[in-house]
């Protein structure tokens, strides 16, 4: 995390042309390949369709445009920042301490939904863009090549994509040009077809159509990219993102247009066997389009790989989820790469493929769990809301007409459950039931963590630390501690200095890890409790922050030596005379839950599943980047005694 990483960053949230050409890059991939399948979808519903059947289903696209992305997202949501930082976590962030403590729910559901969506993206993207090779060559085998380019993408990922990236740019531009170009192309045959921006037709639609359900669980396709684009608020800024949208908003529109004029002038004729989106391009561009959708879709995919790695580091320091091993390939600030998340991911999108084979039968699966992020979205927004004094009035009327538009998407979307639907729940669920699980265990487990008065202790430790006759264990013996109270210490790590194995030592450091709302803080204080002794240290660190303990404890140690609080110097007369720094040894206390425990079933339940969970993330040593540090982990029980136990009896003759 280099200051010229920072301010490049910094930079690209500045409204510019290079501002805005990165945005479009960075942001709008998912959104922007929508018109790959979204009309195929809504031609899928009702195969008899006529001109006001297209006519009225663009006008919902147009709409739902405009309501749910244009003005939910892009004028409100982009306004709920977290210092510059957007999505599902950042604002939950911002509402944590809220009363509402069921919020944690809404936000993991959300967060797990929108994961559950990224596994299908990739999938859907790909595939429907190599079909498209269909057109030229039937026989092509479509499914080996979509495997073979969504391997290709996972496993570019560690290895940074930052190179690459500076192309992604000027290519979306180029694709956001083609579509709305083609779409352009496309209107002369059939004018009529802009009638669809009034939406009475869209009204009439939904009235009078049987399916109505069907046709809006296919349209809401269209915005499956607006979450993403408010979780990349962080990458680009809302003045670029704002701008570009406008840009964005008007070529897909043409491009749905052009598709629709032109279904229209081939009714009768065999429409569904081609991609309305291949349909309307020259016969001699079918090879360049299938080219520059496919490069979109690896674009749009990258984009929701960095929006995951992104989602899940946020989870891990909100508590969400136990910690992983974060890489950073790329030297620009918020770039990372979760290696066990990757191939998760990649090993969900090729089971996708698989199952599903082609992109119709994808559209059944997708945009069911993105409707729940979404509505979980709406809910943490109309708090956010009220939060910054807007009347509860304003706040009602906006979550009743956001939540039954929504609601209504959520329904449509539902009679999808049984024809792919489940899979993308199925996966939402595990991580949601994941997610609530681990916080409720850790805030759990927090609370039956015993502190005590620090100075009761500080002479019998300095007495250690003075006694020749046991044995000195470091120079420098550093615990991490979860007391927020610099004059509170738990229980286990006085037991661990004082009972356990007496530790003399020169300093006793106890470093307490704050996750402050701040994505980007990076800051600390000290309070020194016994001169040249005892030291106290609170790290204030930001959720998109790597918390690299030994780093920051160095640093901190420089800062105490140069203000003369700290004497370094190894007490060791040999050492001490060529003025050799002491020792660091890190002490790592595990808590076990102990069986003896005397708590309710439901609490016995929810510690053994917290400690099956905790298998999926790294140990304490690698989360707080104590890799290459002297570490020594002791295992402590965790007694939960809610209720008085039994007292043995003693038998007296």
């Amino acid at each position: 995390m280099t200051c010229n990483g920072s301010s490049h960053k910094s930079s690209l949230k500045q409204l510019s042309f290079t501002g805005l050409l990165v945005t479009i890059g960075i942001v709008f991939g998912d959104i922007g390949t929508s018109p790959l399948y979204v009309m195929k979808a809504i031609v899928g519903v009702n195969l008899d369709f006529d001109a006001d059947y297209i006519t009225g289903a663009i006008s919902c696209i147009i709409w739902t445009l405009t309501l749910q992305t244009t003005i939910k997202y892009v004028w409100l949501a982009l306004r709920a920042d977290n210092k510059g930082e957007g999505g599902i976590l950042a604002l939950f962030s911002l509402l944590r301490h809220l009363p509402k403590k069921w919020l944690y729910i809404v936000a993991a559901v959300g967060a797990a939904a929108l994961i559950a969506d990224g596994v299908i993206t990739p999938a859907i993207t790909v595939t429907s863009a190599i079909e498209g090779l269909r057109i030229i060559t039937p026989t092509v085998p479509v499914t080996p090549v979509v495997l073979a380019i969504i391997i290709s993408i996972f496993i570019v990922q560690q290895a940074g994509t930052e190179k690459i990236g500076n192309y992604f740019g000027p290519f979306m531009l180029a694709w956001f040009l083609m579509l709305g170009i083609l779409g352009l192309m496309n209107l002369s045959a059939y004018p009529a077809i802009l009638k669809a921006f009034n939406p009475w037709y869209a009204v009439k639609l939904l009235l009078y159509s049987p399916g109505w359900f069907l046709i809006l669980g296919a349209v809401f396709l269209c915005t499956t990219g607006a979450e993403a684009l408010y979780s990349d608020l962080g990458h680009c800024g809302k003045k670029n993102i704002s701008v570009s949208w406008i840009f964005v908003k008007a070529t897909l529109i043409l491009n749905y247009l052009g598709q629709g004029a032109w279904l229209i002038t081939n009714i009768g004729h065999d429409t569904l066997q081609i991609n309305p989106f291949y349909a309307i391009m020259p016969s001699g561009f079918t090879l360049i389009g299938v080219i520059m959708s496919t490069g979109a879709a690896i674009i749009a995919s990258q984009a929701l790989l960095s929006g995951s790695f992104t989602i899940f580091s946020e989870a891990i320091n909100l508590g969400f989820w136990p910690r992983l091993k974060i890489a950073y390939p790329s030297i620009e600030k918020g770039r990372l790469y979760i290696p066990s998340v990757n191939w998760a991911l990649l090993a969900g999108c090729l089971l996708t493929v698989a199952i599903f084979r082609d992109s119709g039968r994808m559209e059944a699966a997708y945009g069911l769990a993105i409707t729940i992020t979404i509505l979980m979205t709406t809910i943490l927004l109309t708090f956010w809301l009220r939060k910054h004094g807007i009347s509860k009035i304003l706040c009602g009327i906006f979550i009743v007409v956001f939540a039954t538009v929504e609601g209504i998407f959520f329904i449509a979307n539902l009679f999808k459950f049984t024809h792919g639907g489940w899979y993308s729940l199925f996966i939402a669920a595990i991580i949601a039931a994941i997610m609530i699980i681990w916080r409720n265990s850790t805030l759990k487990r927090a609370k039956f963590i015993e502190l005590r008065p620090i100075h009761d202790y500080t002479g019998l430790i300095s007495a250690i630390k003075s006694d020749n006759e046991i044995p000195k264990f470091s120079s420098n013996l550093v615990y991490l501690s979860r007391s927020s109270n610099k004059s509170m210490i738990e229980s286990k790590l006085i037991y661990s200095i004082i009972n356990k194995q007496p530790k003399r030592a020169d300093h006793y450091w106890f470093i307490h890890i704050d996750h402050v709302d701040d994505p980007d803080a990076l800051e600390y204080e000290t309070s020194i409790i016994v001169p040249q002794t005892i030291y106290y240290v609170t790290l204030r660190i930001g959720f998109r922050v790597e918390p690299q303990v030994s780093v920051y404890l160095r640093q901190i140690v420089e800062d105490l030596v140069n203000s003369g609080n700290l004497d370094l110097i190894s007490s060791y007369p040999s050492l001490r005379d060529k003025g050799i720094p002491g020792d660091f040894r890190f002490i790592i206390l595990h808590r076990i839950f102990s069986q003896s425990s005397n708590c309710p079933k439901s609490t016995s339940r929810l510690m053994r599943m917290h400690d099956i969970i905790r298998h999926i993330g790294i140990s304490d040593r690698k989360a707080f980047g104590l890799d290459t540090s002297i570490v020594t982990s002791e295992t402590v029980p965790l007694i939960i005694n809610t209720s008085p136990g039994r007292r043995i009896t003693g038998i007296t003759h």
